[in-house]
């Protein structure tokens, strides 16, 4: 196993700059996720550190070695993609052993190897099969398997789990973890999925445009987002966003005066962007000595909980209630906020500053 350290990287397609220095410290047997819209670079970055892509700029470290010229195959990595990549003409044994078969290993360090892997993987009764005979999941434990007999320092994850329906999707990322917390490789994980960031990361990567945004623990960014971009990509539901302008020491909003977050450092006058989870919402009755007013337009339950969206002038916040609701749409009701767990960001650059 190894840290892998990307300091200033750089990558541009001829006078077009698509990643700008970025800056990534992944410690030896850390899961780390990058995650963001599609086009922001993430998937550019994971290839530039599997040498598929080559760097215009920076340095890339796996352990103490510099890797910027060093072949792909001689990294020590080890890649899973989005499609399986499976060769449809050798059974899964032959899929998970032909790295092994091409660096000329004995056969019974193969064996050895693909049969610790089956194990791992659950696969045991699947080695004389076809891709073709296995479903999406078993395809991807197999795409997984083929990585795990290599024995690398590192694993690379380019959208694993792209192809599964959903159901398979929250199955494989549970085995995806619990295979990490028993290998303790380091890996680099890719996906524009945050609920797979959230669930899966030990450090999660935020990106935009080609620059990192923030980095830390799913709940570091999920509590104190450093910025709106942030603080609206991680949370699903997203975070809601009330235009305010700070007056007498408050928030006016055109839903009402809204308290300061904790530790503000607005100024008076300042235009502001107020965050409020959803679940940080209180709907209480109209007319009630309430931070804001508003009228119900949507009702969605889910089962679980219930998501109930509120008209407040131009804007529509979105409000989850743990507790069944007896609401009805164009109720008219007031929203209390938990201010110990509101955010304020500047509204010209949007900038956290509480």
């Amino acid at each position: 196993m190894a840290s892998v350290s990307i300091e200033k990287v750089e990558k541009a397609y001829g006078t077009n700059k698509v990643v700008h220095g970025i800056d990534i410290q992944i410690a030896d047997g850390e899961f780390c996720v990058l995650v963001g819209p599609s086009g922001c670079g993430k998937s550019t970055l994971l290839r530039m550190v599997a040498g598929l892509e080559e760097i215009s700029g920076g340095v890339i470290r796996i352990g103490e070695r510099i890797v910027n010229d060093v072949q792909p195959k001689d990294r020590d990595i080890a890649m899973v993609f989005q499609n399986y990549a499976l060769y449809p003409h050798m059974k899964v044994r032959e899929n998970m052993a032909f790295s092994l078969t091409l660096a000329k290993k004995s056969k019974q360090e193969i064996e050895q190897r693909v049969s610790q892997a089956a194990a791992i993987l659950g696969l045991n009764d699947l080695l004389e099969r076809y891709p073709r005979q296995l479903s999406g999941g078993q395809r991807q434990r197999v795409a997984m398997g083929r990585a795990i007999v290599r024995n690398p320092q590192v694993f690379l994850f380019d959208e694993p789990l792209s192809n599964l329906d959903a159901k398979l999707r929250v199955q494989m990322r549970t085995e995806i973890k619990a295979l990490h917390q028993r290998l303790k490789t380091t890996s680099m994980y890719v996906t524009h999925d945050q609920i797979e960031a959230m669930t899966m990361a030990d450090k999660i990567v935020v990106m935009h445009a080609g620059i990192v945004e923030q980095v830390g623990t799913p709940l570091q960014l999920y509590d104190h987002p450093a910025n709106t971009f942030v603080a609206t990509f991680i949370g699903s539901p997203s975070m809601n966003l009330i235009a305010a302008q700070v007056i007498d020491g408050k928030a006016r909003s055109a839903g009402g005066d809204l308290p300061l977050p904790p530790g503000s450092q607005a100024s008076a006058g300042q235009s502001l962007q107020y965050g409020v989870r959803p679940e940080n919402f209180q709907i209480v009755a109209p007319g009630a000595q309430a931070h804001l007013q508003g009228s119900v337009e949507v009702i969605e339950p889910t089962g679980a909980d219930t998501q109930v969206f509120v008209r407040m002038g131009e804007q529509l916040l979105t409000v989850v209630q743990r507790d069944r609701v007896s609401l009805r749409e164009g109720d008219a009701v007031g929203l209390m906020v938990e201010t110990g767990k509101a955010h304020a960001f500047d509204a010209a650059s949007g900038r956290r500053i509480n």
